[in-house]
């Protein structure tokens, strides 16, 4: 505790604000892992995919999107569920917040061109558990899936 006082105090601690903002960083990019590796493979489009989404949704050079997706890589091949990541997200995101990760999924599993059955189960049990009813996750994937054939992105 007295550290975390003395960081604030010397401006190099962290607040609660930024760890709930690195937790958040964490879970999407673990979620968004997920996505591009459970159809057996992470094609590089879907890697090029996931680097671009997080990079802009969260503001990261390149450097810090490549250190993110190697962690969350680690997570996510020892997470045997989803709920870590997505309680933690239902907790610090409002309604569009959890839209948007609903939407960077599609994003991801759309990258390569061709939607696996896995992408898609992955897409509906995260939105389920953030709260994101079915009729809205099928209006986001139509949406996404408009753009990927025209070549659009998001």
């Amino acid at each position: 505790m007295l550290n975390f006082i003395i960081g604030l105090l010397d401006g190099t601690g962290s607040t609660d604000h930024d760890e709930e903002a690195r937790r958040v960083r964490f879970a999407t990019a673990t979620l968004l892992v997920r996505a591009a590796t459970i159809d057996g493979h992470a094609d590089n489009a879907e890697l090029a995919r996931l680097h671009e989404l997080l990079a802009d949704r969260f503001e990261l050079s390149g450097e810090e999107v490549i250190d993110l997706i190697a962690n969350a890589m680690a997570e996510e091949r020892d997470a045997v569920d989803l709920f870590r990541y997505t309680n933690i997200l239902n907790k610090s995101l409002d309604t569009d917040g959890r839209r948007a990760l609903v939407e960077m999924l599609w994003e991801v599993a759309y990258a390569d061109g061709r939607l696996d059955e896995y992408e898609a189960n992955l897409v509906w049990r995260v939105a389920e558990l953030i709260g994101i009813d079915s009729a809205e996750r099928i209006r986001i994937r139509q949406k996404v899936a408009a753009r990927a054939k025209s070549g659009q992105k998001g």
